[in-house]
């Protein structure tokens, strides 16, 4: 960073919380000419989860909803099979990260120490601890039924989801996952620079609310690949809407597991991938 930037200070000596964004100096140029102004830019921090004492991973996210991010990491990486598995989340912020602490059902704990044998570390793309190309991709169960809606709903999703994003309006530098509910409505909204992220900490803070994962739908900023997919499928949520492209092996799963898969949703137009049923 450059010495002359001011950055907001990185925890909050009141709350010891972390700040999700800073303050900096920067040399902005247009039409040739120079002009030094303050911008905005998000924060990420590297993020320790722990379950029962032991270190399973370590992510880089906005120190933003962690408790929410804890539990739906959990879920979607089958760490856990229902939120009540988690008994306790406690944040800890240090000097350069975050410890999130969890306890979580001694039947889960077995079963995940059995998985860290084969740990390498985290990439972030939905492919921790394998070691087979048939552990790299993982097959849920299939969603179960789904709400319907129609074009018009998929589209006002998007424009309603924006005003949600404050951190993006801030700084350009984040991705959102948002829930629709039933009746068309943005009703959740999360933001990380990850995408997966974002997905995680809405997923947590879905399930944190007892919500019916199949009665809804999530709207994405990223583009929908096969880790998005799998995270979503894995806990029943079968329509998934994102503003930008989609990968093959995306396609394949959601087909496989009846997820109704839309992507380039902008500007009134869209492109249907998998499972067109849910839509109207």
């Amino acid at each position: 960073m450059n010495p002359r930037n001011s950055s907001s200070p990185l925890i909050d000596d009141t709350t010891g919380d972390y700040a999700t964004f800073a303050r900096v100096q920067v040399d902005r140029w247009r039409d040739g000419q120079r002009e030094t102004v303050e911008d905005v830019v998000a924060e990420e921090v590297p993020i320790a989860l722990e379950y029962n004492g032991i270190s399973h991973a370590v992510m880089m996210a906005t120190p933003a909803d962690l408790e929410d991010f804890a539990l739906g990491f959990s879920l979607t990486e089958g760490i856990l099979a229902a939120p009540g598995e988690l008994y306790e989340c406690e944040i800890v912020p240090g000097c350069e990260g975050v410890q999130v602490q969890m306890r979580i059902a001694t039947e889960r704990f077995v079963a995940l120490k059995e998985k860290r044998r084969n740990l390498t570390g985290r990439t972030g793309c939905g492919l921790c601890g394998a070691e087979t190309l048939e552990q790299a991709v993982r097959h849920p169960q299939a969603v179960r039924g789904g709400a319907v809606f129609s074009v018009e709903q998929v589209h006002a999703a998007f424009e309603q989801m924006q005003a949600g994003q404050q951190l993006q309006q801030a700084t350009g530098a984040t991705h959102a996952a948002a829930w629709m509910d039933v009746s068309g409505r943005i009703v959740l909204v999360r933001e990380d620079v990850g995408r997966h992220n974002a997905l995680d900490k809405l997923i947590g803070a879905l399930a944190e609310e007892g919500a019916d994962f199949a009665q809804g739908a999530a709207i994405i900023t990223s583009r929908a690949s096969y880790e998005m997919v799998q995270k979503a499928a894995t806990v029943g949520i079968g329509f998934i809407a994102a503003v930008s492209a989609r990968t093959a092996l995306a396609i394949r799963l959601a087909d496989e597991t009846d997820v109704t898969l839309l992507g380039f949703v902008r500007k009134q137009g869209h492109v249907v991938y998998a499972r067109p049923h849910r839509l109207r």
